[in-house]
């Protein structure tokens, strides 16, 4: 096959596409040729890719339309399990910031960029995110992302104050968006033996372009054995801004154990979409299969993000690992067994949506079960642990004031529901109706070793109000604020008509 003037495709460049051969060489070459001339990429639409076991990365910087076509990634046997299969990246190279202090909420700085910048500081004098449990650490160095404008605004929340930056990285945003569309993907699992510790995979998308969208892309996981190791996420979106994920359809991983930091066995998270430091992250009917299924892992996580919003996706669970602010928004959605995993700051919302979940909401413990902000819950159903026997708790928060994780933790100050029935049909024989909370108390410490509230070092906030309108039950039986006597004498619960 020739090259065009038009467009460039794998076979100009040697694939064989017959799922066999090695294509990965012929698809790095397709995509430099195309990078160094702006041209665009398209793949044959019967073909079949195979991506061998060597450590190539294909770069993308132009459009590219996989269609209809297959790829075949066998990670049974590889030469550098890390390496990623393709890097969506922008041609435009960092450029310098100056910025040397930064408060909580700033939105000017002096800086000037060229163009508008992704950027990233840090401050490796103080740690955050404390993970207590099983996976415990010692944290991450402080940091945020934002957009920084060519007039020095800044677009997402500063989380943090900053009395000095120990790190910054400033990369700029290309100002036309990038589509990369279809492609059907599937991956043999990895069988990796490692009884102690995690080996995440990569074998990957990797996006680091901001002002990205990938559509369309189907990705399968097939030929999980009894052994395995966890996988970062098929698609993985690192430190930029404005990723969309659009028509997407992503496969949940099976549970693997191995032996956590505590020195005990611990389930390992195994993701097929991630998002790491990424400002404005979005998904539209993105959607997976077998959605209650608990043999298999909740299918995403993200970490340190600004503005998320999910509408009409159909997903085992949504998680902010270690935080989002801004606005965390859902419309639309179906998540199943794993549910909603909430930590950081700003305004959560969820409307239009059924969750089946063992919490309608999850504030993530290992984290201090903190959300500085309100919660808005409109027009949603909820069926508690996917219909299996339990007592409901609309909110599940875990945070005794035993434990340092770097930042003080609260619950939600305001929380509005407007309609929400629950399906709590398969309840326990002396239920007594759901309640708003469970009690923060039960956790890691026993409640017996426990000091007295005013007498813990790590205080949790409490909530200070609930108004509710439209709540049901399929029991009949009305909510109750929780066994927490704090919780009680602390949040106002209004009922409206």
């Amino acid at each position: 096959m020739t090259l065009t003037d038009n467009f460039v495709t794998y076979e100009a460049f040697g694939a064989i596409c017959d799922g066999v051969t090695d294509d990965l060489p012929a698809i790095c070459a397709a995509h430099e040729y195309a990078n160094a001339r702006g041209l665009p990429v398209r793949t044959r639409r019967d073909a079949i890719y195979h991506l061998g076991r060597q450590a190539l990365t294909a770069i993308i910087a132009t459009e590219t339309d996989w269609n209809t076509s297959r790829f075949t990634i066998d990670d049974t046997a590889v030469d550098d399990h890390k390496a990623p299969l393709f890097a969506v990246r922008s041609l435009l190279g960092p450029v310098e910031v100056q910025i040397d202090r930064l408060v909580r909420d700033q939105r000017q700085v002096a800086a000037r960029p060229a163009q508008d910048c992704h950027v990233l500081v840090e401050n490796a004098h103080k740690r955050l995110y404390i993970r207590r449990g099983l996976n415990q650490n010692n944290g991450d160095p402080q940091h945020d992302c934002f957009i920084l404008r060519r007039d020095g605004s800044i677009e997402g929340d500063i989380d943090w104050d900053y009395d000095a930056i120990t790190r910054i990285e400033a990369r700029p945003i290309d100002e036309t968006p990038l589509h990369i569309s279809g492609g059907i993907f599937t991956t043999f699992a990895n069988r990796m033996e490692q009884p102690v510790g995690y080996n995440y995979w990569a074998r990957n998308i990797v996006i680091t372009r901001s002002n990205t969208e990938i559509d369309g892309l189907t990705h399968y996981v097939i030929g999980e054995t009894a052994v395995g190791h966890p996988y970062r996420g098929f698609l993985s979106a690192e430190q930029c801004a404005n990723i969309t994920f659009r028509n997407c359809f992503a496969t949940a991983h099976k549970i693997y154990s191995t032996i956590g930091a505590a020195g005990l066995p611990v389930n390992m998270g195994s993701y097929d979409l991630h998002a790491n430091n990424v400002v404005n992250f979005q998904m539209f009917n993105c959607r997976m299969n077998h959605i209650l299924d608990r043999t298999h892992w909740g299918v995403i996580a993200t970490n340190f993000c600004k503005n998320i919003l999910l509408e009409d996706c159909t997903l085992s669970r949504m998680d902010t690992h270690m935080g989002v602010s801004g606005t965390y928004t859902f419309r639309r959605c179906t998540l199943g067994h794993m549910g909603l995993n909430a930590i950081g700051r700003g305004v959560l919302t969820v409307e239009d949506s059924t969750l089946y979940g063992n919490a309608f909401i999850s504030f993530r413990s290992d984290y201090g079960s903190t959300w500085e902000g309100d919660v808005f819950i409109r027009n949603c159903r909820w069926t508690p642990a996917c219909g299996e026997t339990v007592w409901p708790y609309i909110f599940n928060v875990r945070n005794d004031g035993t434990h340092d994780f770097g930042y003080p933790c609260t619950m939600p100050s305001e929380i509005t529901i407007h309609g929400l029935f629950i399906d709590d049909s398969n309840h326990p024989d002396d239920y007594s109706g759901p309640y708003l909370f469970t009690d923060p108390d039960v956790g890691q410490a026993e409640i017996e070793s426990l000091p007295p509230v005013e007498e813990r070092p790590f205080p949790y906030g409490l909530c200070q109000q609930v108004r509710v309108r439209g709540l049901t039950t399929a029991s009949g039986k009305k909510p109750q604020l929780s066994l927490n006597g704090e919780i009680q004498k602390s949040t106002v619960v209004v009922e409206e008509e």
